[in-house]
């Protein structure tokens, strides 16, 4: 069955615009008529926006799911997020024992996708600095090996984020580089110079920005700087509030030129779900419903949904809705090398929400199937 679905679209720029989906794909994108006729019309209201499906790089868990439990588990993640405009993920695993690892890689390789596309695994970790593990637990920490890089290459995440100045960081940054690993730093104490040896070795993603990170010093601007400045990276920001400040979140939106700055949630299990106690990897967190925290209060992820982070950078000076979207699903598709997701264009999948007038989902479609409606 074909859709045409008319209204203001994201990155056409007339509100007398139209997105034709036959067959799970776009077809056509633009304004007046299409080439044929569809089956069915939908129309989006005065003030929405039709706009691509966002894509999320770091999923921990939603909805009291915990993504580490397992395929059930990001089955059931995959079902909730398209109610938040999420139409692609990648499950995340904080660091454990590499037997652990490479387990949750093949839980995420076999989970089914009932919901939101599950794209692959992020592993964070375990080849993490001690000194900036965050809310990661330091005996699962380990140095990357020749070894233990052998290990993740033979599983095949769709992601890892490592620290690069571990001894041996460089070697493994280029080694999952030329597999087709998309290699992020984070968790790190690294120097500037450190940060451009891990760029040169392959490093293409910066990890949650400032967050778990040696803080920028106007002498020893350190790896932060190094991400920043350097034109190959894109950053993923956690726009929560509570990881960074808005005044931050401008700042990166300044010195990053466009397409180069992605929002990325960070989210556990209290995500989508009230105030409590939830599970992280195997770890008690404790959620207030706005931040997630150990016991001692280290930040452990967040609680906060892609489409709210969407509506608070669309809010910030001199940002737009349009710019806002497109750091949630063009810029991260970008990351991966996908060409099929993350843009309303002819040949694409045909994952797609549709944003009220107060930026929130009232549609969700992914390969031309409705999954959310309200």
């Amino acid at each position: 069955m074909s859709v045409l679905i008319r209204g203001s679209v994201h990155g056409v720029g007339s509100a007398q615009a139209a997105v034709f989906v036959q067959d799970g794909r776009i077809g056509w994108v633009g304004t007046g008529e299409p080439p044929q006729p569809a089956d069915l019309e939908l129309l989006a209201r005065p003030g929405e926006l039709i706009a691509p499906g966002f894509i999320d790089l770091q999923v921990n868990g939603f909805g009291s799911h915990d993504a580490a439990a397992g395929p059930d588990a990001i089955s059931a993640i995959s079902r909730l997020l398209p109610a938040y405009g999420v139409t692609a993920f990648l499950p995340t695993a904080i660091s454990r024992p590499l037997p652990e690892a490479r387990a949750f890689v093949e839980a995420v390789r076999h989970a089914p996708s009932p919901g939101a596309r599950v794209l692959g695994a992020h592993l964070e970790g375990p080849f993490l600095s001690p000194s900036f593990r965050g809310a990661h637990e330091a005996r699962s920490l380990q140095n990357p090996t020749p070894a233990r890089v052998d290990e993740v290459l033979a599983c095949q995440p769709r992601m890892m984020t490592l620290a690069p100045e571990l001894p041996g960081a460089l070697e493994a940054i280029a080694a999952l580089h030329r597999a087709g690993v998309v290699v992020a730093a984070g968790h790190s104490g690294a120097d500037y110079d450190q940060g451009l040896g891990a760029i040169e070795a392959g490093v293409r993603f910066g990890t949650h920005l400032y967050n778990a990170m040696r803080e920028f010093h106007h002498r020893r601007p350190g790896l932060v700087a190094a991400l920043l400045m350097d034109p190959r990276i894109t950053v993923g920001i956690i726009a929560d509030g509570e990881h960074l400040h808005d005044a931050t979140c401008e700042q990166i939106l300044q010195l990053k030129a466009p397409g180069h700055v992605a929002l990325t949630t960070d989210q556990t299990a209290a995500a989508g779900a009230p105030a409590g106690r939830y599970r992280l990897g195997g770890q008690d967190v404790v959620s207030d419903g706005r931040a997630v925290r150990l016991e001692d209060g280290t930040l452990a992820g967040s609680a906060a949904t892609m489409d709210e982070l969407v509506r608070r950078m669309a809010q910030l000076p001199g940002m737009s809705l349009e710019r806002a979207v497109s750091m949630a699903s063009t810029s991260p598709a970008a990351v991966l090398g996908e060409t099929d997701i993350g843009e309303l264009r002819a040949g694409t999948r045909a994952d797609i929400v549709i944003l009220d007038g107060e930026h929130r989902v009232r549609l969700t479609m992914v390969g031309g199937r409705v999954v959310f409606e309200r």
